[in-house]
């Protein structure tokens, strides 16, 4: 199920009548833990199976961390989550990437091996709630947050359906505690969360899936060489799409939730407004730039070992995140660039301290230029 879609709008009108009856508050958290799973399930049943997966194993394996003494059973158990949770995503997402590859690799060394298409099905929003549930045993392991206190309040987490396909991407500290006391929406967080639901949508449906999207395929789909100012409208028109639909999408989520009284981070604040690429990723998918930061780039070393492991690190987290983004060497592409962007803005800030990113000002004075 998709929010651009009426069947959700029923769905989520009753959602909202069941979650404002007198109910207890643990009812009305099985009652979303339900409505979440429907809402997974209307795209492929099976594959709720795969949230459950994730939901046990990584529960257990906080519940493991916490009561482990020695280092090693704490290694055991943190491995256990990132191989699990890995392992789906790897096997679903990148699976068919792996081994076309590995039979290009053999076919440059002269072996000729063509490896078999096997049309995996990729389950909708696994990279978004992969990286959700490894984040809990993460901060348990490294020891900044204690492990939730009941199942029931973890599941939910995992499986919220206002985050679960497009984020963003949340902290089980976001969002695990709000679900021990009860919560309802006051007058005016169901008006604004209704608001911001119709921003995102229009968004969504009328900016990016309509205007933008005709544009952006009349030239990049057509059949004839676009000249220059057809290509340049194109390519506005493309990166307003992106943009209209990513930051849509995730407005409307975080109307759906505030809605039902929940609290969820922003994801995109004005991201082409950006002065130089730092401020870019500061603005564009948060979420995401958060948690690369936090759990690859800074686990890598950060800027803490000087100048190479930094730059090391800097371009090894941009090249992994834009292999999150799709299992295609132009993603890992994309990443690198960005990579490199960041890591040439760093080495002008170290050796020009006055330097900063942005179009050049005029100087007051003429001898001073």
């Amino acid at each position: 199920m998709v929010f651009n879609s009426l069947t959700f709008v029923v769905f989520f009108a009753c959602v909202l009548v069941l979650h404002n009856l007198p109910l207890s508050w643990t009812t009305k958290k099985v009652n979303l833990l339900i409505a979440s799973y429907l809402f997974y399930s209307a795209w492929n049943p099976p594959f709720v199976i795969l949230l459950w997966v994730s939901t046990v194993v990584d529960w257990y394996a906080a519940q493991g961390l916490v009561k482990a003494r020695r280092e090693p059973a704490r290694h055991a158990w943190m491995l256990l989550s990132v191989v699990a949770n890995l392992g789906m995503l790897g096997y679903f997402k990148y699976g068919q990437f792996l081994l076309d590859n590995f039979g290009a690799l053999l076919g440059t060394l002269g072996i000729a091996w063509q490896p078999a298409h096997y049309d995996i099905v990729l389950p909708v929003g696994i990279s978004f709630y992969t990286f959700a549930t490894m984040s809990y045993t993460l901060d348990v392991y490294l020891r900044r947050a204690a492990p939730a206190n009941n199942l029931l309040d973890y599941a939910l987490f995992v499986t919220f359906f206002p985050h679960l396909v497009a984020g963003p991407i949340m902290r089980p500290t976001e969002l695990v505690p709000q679900f021990e006391q009860p919560r309802k929406a006051s007058g005016d967080q169901l008006r604004f969360g209704l608001a911001l639901m119709t921003l995102g949508l229009f968004n969504k449906i009328v900016l990016a899936d309509s205007f933008l999207s005709r544009v952006a395929e009349r030239v990049y789909d057509g059949d004839k060489v676009p000249g220059m100012l057809d290509a340049w409208a194109a390519t506005l028109a493309f990166s307003g799409q992106i943009f209209c639909d990513f930051a849509g999408y995730s407005t409307t989520a975080i109307g759906a939730a505030l809605c039902l009284g929940f609290a969820m981070p922003d994801n995109f604040r004005f991201p082409y407004a950006a002065i130089g690429f730092s401020d870019f990723w500061r603005r564009w998918h948060i979420t995401l730039s958060s948690w690369l930061r936090d759990y690859l780039y800074i686990p890598l070393g950060g800027n803490r070992h000087g100048e190479r492991r930094t730059y090391a690190a800097l371009m090894t987290t941009m090249l992994l995140g834009g292999l999150w983004h799709g299992a295609s060497w132009t993603f890992v592409v994309w990443g690198g660039l960005h990579g490199l962007y960041l890591a040439i803005e760093r080495f002008l800030r170290a050796r020009f301290t006055a330097y900063r990113p942005g179009p050049a000002r005029p100087c007051s004075r003429r001898w001073a230029c």
